[in-house]
C-alpha cells in the first residue's frame, strides 16, 4: 500500500491523480487532516484516513500497513516545520514503511539564505538518521513560485528584481508525474535524487525576454538594490516576513543554489519537460472579455 499524504493539496492532489492512471486505486491510500474533503477520492476507491502531523498520534493509523509512505512537505518555516516533518518521518519508520519518501527542494543545504531550503536540509538529516530505506526528491524550483515572485512586473511590462543568479524553474504537474513513477519503481534512487528540473535554467533578465517574445510587448528587466525590492513589494501590501523570504530566493540564486539542470526528470516523463517559454506563454495569454 501507498501512502500520499497530504492528499488534498495541490502536490498531493496531481500525484495521485497520476498514481490512478498507473496502479489499482485499493493499493492507495491518501493521508489527509479532513477527510470528509476527499470523498472524491474514496469514491475511486482509493482509502482515505485521517492523518495530521500536528496530531502525531493519529499517524499511526494513518501509516498502518504501509509499504511507502511519501511525506509530502508542510506548508511551515523553521521549527514548526521540522517538528511536524520529524513527527511524520518517524510515524512512517515505527509503521514499518520499507521506503520513505519526501518532497524536498533543489536548493537544500543549511546554509541556504531562502529559508524553505533550510527546513528541507533538516528534513533530510532526519530521514538519513531514522536508519531506513528513503528517496528525498529533490524538486526543481516550482514555475508557479516564479510567477507568484515576478507574475505583476511582467504584466505591468517592466520587471524590477534584485541581483539574481540562473533557477532551473520546473512546473509542479511534471514534478507530480515524476514522483508518481518514482512511487512505482520500489528500488530506485535510494537516498537523495539528483535534481528533478527543467532542460534549463533562467534568469530574470531571461524571463523578461522570454514574455516579451510570448506577448510581442517590450518587458524590460531593472536590476535593484535588495533593500529597494523589499520596499517596494512591502508597500504592494506584501507583509515584510514574506518579502524577506522571497529575497533570499533571490540572495540564494545568486550563489548558484538553483542553477543545476539534469536529464533525470525527462527519462522519467519519457519527453520533455515543460519550459518556463510554455509557462509564460499561459500566464501571460490574453483574457476574454
Amino acid at each position: 500500500m501507498l501512502v500520499i499524504t497530504g492528499a488534498n493539496g495541490q502536490l498531493g492532489a496531481a500525484i495521485l491523480e497520476n498514481l490512478l492512471r498507473l496502479i489499482p486505486a485499493n493499493q492507495l491510500i491518501a493521508s489527509v487532516r479532513e477527510p470528509g474533503q476527499a470523498t472524491a477520492l474514496a469514491e475511486r476507491g482509493v482509502q482515505v484516513r485521517a492523518g495530521d502531523f500536528g496530531q502525531p498520534e493519529r499517524l499511526p493509523t494513518a501509516f498502518a500497513g504501509a509499504s511507502q509512505v511519501l511525506i509530502i512537505s508542510a506548508n511551515k518555516l523553521g521549527e514548526e516545520a521540522r517538528r511536524l516533518h520529524r513527527a511524520a518521518i518517524e510515524a512512517a519508520h515505527a509503521a514499518g514503511a520499507d521506503r520513505i519518501l519526501y518532497t524536498s527542494h533543489m536548493g537544500a543545504r543549511p546554509d541556504s539564505f531562502f529559508e524553505p531550503a533550510l527546513n528541507h536540509a533538516a528534513s533530510e538529516a532526519m530521514l538519513a538518521a531514522q536508519g531506513g530505506a528513503y528517496t528525498s526528491l529533490r524538486h526543481g524550483f516550482y514555475a508557479e513560485s516564479a510567477l507568484h515572485m515576478v507574475g505583476h512586473g511582467l504584466r505591468e511590462g517592466i520587471l524590477r528584481t534584485p541581483e539574481d543568479g540562473p533557477v532551473s524553474w520546473t512546473t509542479r504537474a511534471d514534478l507530480a508525474e515524476a514522483d508518481a513513477l518514482i512511487l512505482t519503481q520500489p528500488g530506485r534512487f535510494e537516498g537523495i535524487t539528483p535534481p528533478l528540473t527543467a532542460a534549463t535554467a533562467v534568469t530574470m533578465a531571461d524571463l523578461a525576454a522570454l514574455a516579451s517574445e510570448v506577448t510581442g510587448r517590450d518587458i524590460r528587466h531593472e536590476t535593484v538594490t535588495d533593500d529597494e525590492w523589499r520596499q517596494a513589494t512591502i508597500a504592494r501590501g506584501v507583509p515584510a516576513p514574506v518579502a524577506e523570504l522571497l529575497l533570499g530566493t533571490f540572495r540564494s540564486s545568486r550563489r548558484g543554489d538553483f542553477a543545476a539542470v539534469d536529464p533525470t526528470l525527462e527519462t522519467l516523463l519519457g519527453r520533455s519537460p515543460q519550459t518556463m517559454r510554455n509557462v509564460l506563454a499561459d500566464f501571460l495569454k490574453p483574457t476574454a472579455n
